[in-house]
């Protein structure tokens, strides 16, 4: 079985070979979990897939955007996307990022998620994940290997869920609606004129928003404008101009959405971020796109 990591540095056509047949290696491999590392250029784009292992992919470095037919959702660093197993999804990458994906056999463990989800990363658990990487890959593990392994996977039901999902709904005519606010963001949208744009009422469009996403127009609003803000802050904007575009009447309106929905400020949610990065990159040498274990 492989062990350790083999370094690509090859074009879009390459990448797009060595993804399937890093696939093809998850499909055979052995074991309750897989850790792989992989590093990718901004802008990279994996296309459609599905594998028969559940993913928890962690963005060590940089933002990743997952998009199924469900919705997209957005992973900053020190969190994590639970993918379920056969799930189809793409996955875009936002700036240069480190992922660390772990790929689970659906019957692991009891109590895994079963749907989509944005998780935080705790600290035994980005640990685990380390560690988890450093180990032989694809065979049945014993000694420290093995309860290194069994730890990380009983974390996984205990890490807190994070508003960073933004599903559409079922409808193509609310799921219309959605799309053109992710393209255009802004606060001020109501659930009358949404109502009043599909020639529904106010009573059954609230109910079908609700019954389809699993969200309020409120929540599912303030989320999107999260998926806007993210990346730009992300980026270094300052947090006058990323709320003034995305209609915000002021910052402090902006600023306490933003505490809402993440728990810290834009400044000290983005500088917990940093700081994250700044040591992830302190202890992850550069080493090109990495893909596959070695001999595979």
């Amino acid at each position: 079985m492989p062990h350790g990591k083999e370094i690509f540095k090859a074009d879009a056509a390459e990448l797009g070979q060595l993804h399937e047949r890093r696939w093809q290696w998850l499909e055979e491999a052995v074991g309750p979990a897989v850790a792989l590392p992989t590093e990718y250029p901004d802008g990279y784009h994996v296309p459609q897939h599905r594998h028969s292992r559940s993913q928890l992919l962690h963005a060590l470095v940089g933002v990743v955007l997952v998009t199924t037919r469900h919705g997209r959702w957005m992973v900053p660093p020190d969190h994590a996307m639970w993918i379920p197993a056969g799930t189809e999804h793409s996955v875009e990458m936002l700036g240069d990022v480190s992922m660390r994906s772990v790929y689970v056999m659906p019957d692991a463990i009891a109590g895994l998620p079963d749907g989509l989800r944005v998780v935080g990363i705790t600290d035994l658990m980005h640990s685990l994940i380390v560690e988890s990487e450093k180990l032989p890959q694809g065979a049945e593990l014993e000694g420290r290997g093995g309860l290194i392994m069994n730890l990380l996977l009983h974390e996984i039901p205990n890490l807190p869920e994070r508003p960073l999902g933004l599903p559409f709904p079922s409808d193509p005519r609310l799921a219309a609606l959605c799309r053109r606010f992710v393209a255009a963001p802004s606060p001020h949208a109501t659930i009358d004129e949404w109502a009043d744009a599909v020639g529904m009422s106010r009573r059954s469009f609230t109910r079908a928003f609700q019954r389809q996403t699993g969200l309020s127009l409120s929540t599912w609003r303030q989320q999107a404008c999260l998926f806007a803000a993210l990346p730009r802050l992300a980026d270094g904007e300052p947090i006058t101009r990323v709320a003034l575009d995305l209609g915000y009447d002021s910052v402090p309106a902006f600023i306490t959405m933003f505490k809402r929905m993440l728990g810290a400020s834009p400044r000290g949610y983005m500088r917990g971020a940093r700081d994250s990065v700044d040591a992830a990159r302190r202890a992850t040498p550069d080493t090109g796109t990495r893909l596959l274990p070695s001999g595979v």
